[in-house]
């Protein structure tokens, strides 16, 4: 038995997020689909992270075993040539059947972009659009709410039934990239709940948009623990799972 640990890049658009769905289309069923044709082969993929429909990802990190013995570049080679070219695996290495992509996480960085003028259209799929005025400063104070250890109920999604909601996140950038007229907000941490990097950029836009809003009022919905609130999640199609660096340093290329 061999193991094998991939890292890739996907658009997300059309797919209902990285785990298998029934009679929906997957991220993680594609590539077992795709592999299944070319090899004649199952197997089963686990992905370090969970993207939710419609979210992006540059490094994703997954592994799989499998009994074939293939040497790694023909793999990836062959494997890219049958797979929709909004799916591409980055890179392929085989490691000991033990590894586990799940311990040793550093942390993950997400990035969330928005644009504040209409799109190109071919970043249209990749940012949330805003026709409004936004006041970048307050955006960046606000977004400093969230930065430490806090109980994230408020800002995870009412279906997340996990008993503990404590998270940290190291930290939060924003940066404005002008060849493209988009906003990034980098956000760094070793783990999250699920739609908590999405509920808290659309708390944080509204709140930077809504002049009569003051910032406290995120750490407020922070404190009250109540995932159900006002505040709006910031779409799926805005956000890309960036990278994700391990302890022991060898994190994606």
């Amino acid at each position: 038995m061999n193991r094998y640990k991939l890292i890739i890049s996907y658009d997300g658009t059309k797919y209902y997020g990285w785990q298998g769905q029934k009679e929906l289309p997957s991220v993680a069923a594609t590539l077992e689909s795709s592999f299944q044709k070319v090899f004649h082969h199952a197997i089963s993929i686990r992905g370090a992270s969970r993207t939710d429909a419609g979210v992006h990802a540059l490094g994703q990190v997954a592994t799989f075993k499998t009994e074939l013995a293939i040497d790694t570049e023909q793999l990836k080679h062959a494997w890219n040539n049958r797979l929709h070219s909004d799916i591409v695996i980055r890179s392929i290495e085989q490691v000991a059947l033990d590894h586990n992509i799940y311990a040793n996480i550093a942390h993950k960085t997400y990035y969330y972009h928005f644009f504040l003028e209409r799109p190109l259209p071919f970043l249209k799929n990749f940012g949330w659009y805003l026709d409004k005025p936004v006041d970048i400063e307050k955006l960046k104070t606000g977004l400093q709410t969230f930065v430490g250890t806090h109980d994230f109920k408020s800002f995870c999604s009412s279906e997340d039934t996990r008993e503990n909601t404590i998270r940290t996140i190291e930290s939060i950038q924003v940066t404005y990239i002008k060849r493209f007229g988009v906003y990034r907000i980098a956000v760094t941490g070793p783990a999250f709940l699920r739609h908590m990097i999405r509920r808290i950029v659309g708390a944080a836009l509204t709140v930077a948009y809504q002049h009569n809003t003051p910032i406290s009022a995120l750490k407020e919905a922070l404190e009250k623990k109540n995932p159900v609130q006002i505040l709006p999640n910031a779409p799926a199609h805005g956000l890309l799972l960036y990278k994700i660096k391990y302890r022991n340093h060898h994190e994606q290329k």
